[in-house]
């Protein structure tokens, strides 16, 4: 039964199941003040004569190899670098690092799923996914997943291709299976930037899977989930508990769409199942918000205060293979909520988060960021964090342009800054504040004009002691560790 704009009023003027949250912070750029604002009775006054301590690990301090600055006591290590490291087969690590998940491995290792967004043809860049026999999609492009494996330790062990021939793989999402749904964001069909088949799908890597003939299901021959739409894909979550899975899009000219899909009656998930769907299978749908006063809300950005709360009913795409129009474009104005650069995704606390990265002239109201809280049993998105304009990105000090995110076991987010001028990986504290992590000291630019790429695919080992995340240019993986600590 879906959630009536009507219900939703009735809920929210009676206090019965949605909470709008009041607004007692101030909208900034500097560290510590930006993210989740929190009602004025819920944030605990120091003790008299007491310090409130600051969250985060202290300053960072300048890398004399000019790669990553950290906290004091925090160290890294480089496990992959394209050019440099190379795969079992020999050759090169492919460049342009990107989303990224760790699964438990063999004796006491992580393995590591590393997307590589590189788009067209594998003639365009010297180091694509190489064409691993049987792990190909479409041969003539350059992109894919590889695994890597890292010992307890932190030293590599090995990388070797998960997948090949797909293109632009930008985020994913771990399922509660243990394999790796990697997307596509791109819309290219075949004969389009030298493609032979359609793009734009989600495939399924096992992370497991030894590279031989006889791998599991999800590793070999690798099949587009088509049921899950074709459109410029960027992260996946699971819904352990219902089997929803939910899909962002990057895509502008209209602004892209959050998605549902809502499996077949029946349905049972687990390894390689889903490339086993009919292409129509389940319901894969976009949502239609709307705020406490029953009001349809048309972009997320007119959201301007953290703790905003919009309802949420569900519209069928009517063609989700696009064969003709655009996913996005298949719904008039007026009909669906849109949001300008859906990225990255993390499943955490009963629900989804999800990142609006930055929004310009092509949205109603510009920020440069937002996270929000997907809670699909009270069929709501509560804005957690929001990013004003950053007025001077080339300045280190202010956070902009969010996009991948993961939720630390130390508590509250860990987001990847991919923004204008100086790069970041930093966290969110549970009680709105913010704090640096990490800064790209690699200058891909020039002494007069210095550019650093944006940091990819944050996650922790499973035993929570590393931290891994990727610089995407020239495609670097790293692995952090410190004296982490609990962030109240």
């Amino acid at each position: 039964m879906p959630l009536t704009r009507r219900d939703f009023a009735k809920r929210s003027a009676a206090g019965a199941g949605v909470a709008l949250t009041g607004s007692v912070g101030v909208l900034a750029t500097a560290p510590g003040a930006i993210g989740q604002e929190v009602p004025e009775t819920d944030v605990a006054a120091p003790a008299a004569g007491t310090r409130r301590r600051a969250p985060g690990y202290g300053p960072l301090l300048p890398d004399p190899a000019g790669i990553l600055a950290l906290p004091a006591g925090f160290t890294y290590r480089i496990i992959t670098r394209t050019g440099v490291t190379k795969l079992e087969s020999g050759e090169s690590t492919p460049s342009n690092h990107d989303g990224t998940a760790a699964f438990e491995g063999p004796r006491g290792t992580t393995l590591l799923v590393n997307n590589h967004e590189l788009k067209g043809p594998r003639a365009k860049w010297p180091h694509p996914v190489p064409l691993a026999e049987g792990l190909v999609y479409d041969p003539a492009a350059a992109g894919g997943c590889t695994v890597v494996e890292v010992s307890r330790d932190g030293t590599p062990v090995g990388e070797r291709v998960g997948i090949a021939g797909t293109s632009t793989n930008c985020a994913g999402g771990r399922t509660p299976w243990g394999t790796w749904l990697t997307c596509e964001e791109t819309e290219d069909k075949a004969g389009q930037n030298g493609m032979t088949k359609d793009h734009g799908y989600v495939f399924e890597v096992d992370p497991q899977a030894p590279h031989d003939p006889h791998g599991p299901r999800a590793a070999r021959a690798p099949r587009p989930i088509k049921a899950l739409g074709r459109y410029a894909h960027e992260a996946v979550v699971v819904d352990p508990k219902r089997g929803h899975l939910y899909l962002t899009e990057d895509a502008d000219r209209p602004n892209g769409l959050f998605y549902r899909w809502t499996p077949p009656h029946g349905f049972e998930h687990g390894r390689g199942r889903l490339r086993g769907l009919a292409d129509d299978a389940g319901v894969l749908a976009a949502p239609r918000c709307y705020d406490s006063g029953g009001r349809f809300v048309d972009d997320l950005s007119r959201a301007t205060r953290t703790g905003t709360v919009y309802g949420v009913d569900w519209a069928e795409v009517p063609d989700r293979d696009a064969r003709t129009t655009p996913v996005r474009k298949q719904f008039p104005d007026g009909e669906i909520t849109r949001a300008r650069k859906l990225e990255g995704m993390w499943w955490a606390d009963g629900g989804a988060y999800l990142v609006s990265s930055f929004a310009r002239e092509e949205s109603p109201v510009r920020h440069d960021g937002q996270v929000w809280f997907y809670d699909p049993r009270r069929r709501t998105l509560t804005l957690k964090v929001l990013l004003g304009v950053n007025p001077a990105p080339g300045e280190d000090g202010a956070f902009d342009g969010p996009d991948n995110i993961t939720v630390s076991p130390y508590g509250g987010l860990i987001i990847a800054e991919d923004g204008e001028g100086v790069q970041h990986l930093f966290g969110a504290t549970d009680d709105g504040r913010t704090y640096p992590i990490a800064r790209n000291d690699l200058n891909i630019g020039t002494a007069g004009a210095p550019a650093y790429s944006e940091f990819t695919g944050p996650v922790f080992s499973p035993d929570g002691h590393t931290l891994f995340a990727n610089i995407q240019e020239p495609g670097i993986m790293l692995a952090i560790r410190g004296p982490w600590r609990r962030q109240r």
